[in-house]
């Protein structure tokens, strides 16, 4: 039978609105929440596995963050005895990860490796092994089913590096694939993927084409990571007991449009080349720019991970994330 999580994929309607819909769905899904049983306790949460959670059930946050994100960040970064075994250029963009928010990683994978990946997901596509979700636009987690954007995802070199900056072992929990651009506004990943304590997220970035203003290029605020976290309360997410708000995504962006405006951030474009690979911080301001010619292709993976030991869920929708720890 087809879970509630494979049918929201293609589902917009009134399904995706129910909460009940997704205690459901975590009832089906108790080997991905058990997980939760130990950190609920740690951080005092009286609730089951399977309810809704949202920032409203932490009215005292934890006190724990990245140590990146501390305000002795670089001192710590400078001493710490890993810092030095990596790359100069590596090095450089790890002290910019903590003033900016993102780093990147230039030539990270090879083009034979790219090729492989881009006619690997075009192959599954046309056998119906994968197929894009509700957008029209996005091909979530092909992981699943392609052993070579596995190999991306669980990259060894690219997992120690993402572990080392949030300073816990990090935990692959999702990918998405691009064929053409997404031209989504302005957004964090942090109220799609949510920690708590806050912070423990990150997301690699994959171009597997060539970027430029024609195709539409990711774009990004730097130092946008060190404004507060915006959460559900902060805007008219029209969210009730029982129901998520129909414009609860549209009132979010919005409101990242006034913080945007309001703090006078400047924006920035990442033209990427094949094989780049763009690092940014739970709470980097960002989106995808409007394809100016028409039929362009931008192929790119996206892949989100999680720190061990954190409580993580989904702030707008208010439903656990499904975690496969041993994966």
């Amino acid at each position: 039978m087809m879970s509630l999580r494979a049918l929201f994929r293609k589902n917009t309607g009134w399904l995706r609105s129910l909460k009940l819909s997704y205690v459901i769905n975590n009832l089906l899904s108790t080997k991905q929440l058990q997980h939760n049983r130990p950190l609920y306790k740690k951080y005092g949460l009286r609730k089951s596995i399977y309810a809704p959670i949202g920032s409203q059930d932490f009215p005292k946050p934890s006190a724990d963050i990245p140590w990146l994100d501390q305000p002795d960040a670089k001192k710590k970064l400078r001493a710490h005895p890993e810092f030095g075994k990596f790359s100069v250029a590596t090095q450089q963009q790890l002290a910019q990860f903590i003033e900016r928010g993102y780093m990147i990683l230039e030539g990270f994978f090879d083009e034979a490796a790219v090729a492989l990946l881009n006619a690997n997901i075009e192959q599954l596509l046309q056998k119906g092994a994968l197929d894009f979700n509700y957008t029209g636009r996005k091909i979530v987690e092909s992981f699943r089913v392609s052993e070579v954007a596995n190999r991306f995802f669980r990259h060894p070199e690219l997992l120690h590096l993402l572990s080392f900056i949030l300073g816990k072992k990090v935990i692959p929990f999702q990918t998405i694939n691009f064929l053409e651009g997404s031209e989504q506004r302005a957004h964090v990943d942090f109220i799609h993927m949510t920690t708590e304590p806050r912070g423990y997220l990150i997301a690699a970035w994959m171009a597997l084409e060539d970027c430029h203003a024609d195709n539409g290029p990711l774009f990004y605020y730097p130092g946008s990571h060190r404004l507060p976290y915006t959460l559900s309360s902060d805007y008219p997410s029209g969210n009730t007991k029982w129901t998520i708000g129909a414009e609860s995504n549209r009132h979010y962006e919005d409101k990242i449009e006034a913080i945007i405006q309001q703090q006078g951030l400047q924006k920035q474009h990442f033209h990427a080349q094949k094989g780049d690979v763009l690092i940014w911080h739970a709470n980097l301001i960002h989106g995808g720019e409007a394809i100016r010619r028409a039929g362009a292709t931008r192929k790119s993976m996206v892949a989100h991970y999680f720190a061990e030991e954190v409580i993580c869920y989904h702030e707008i929708s208010q439903r656990p994330a499904l975690l496969e720890i041993n994966s």
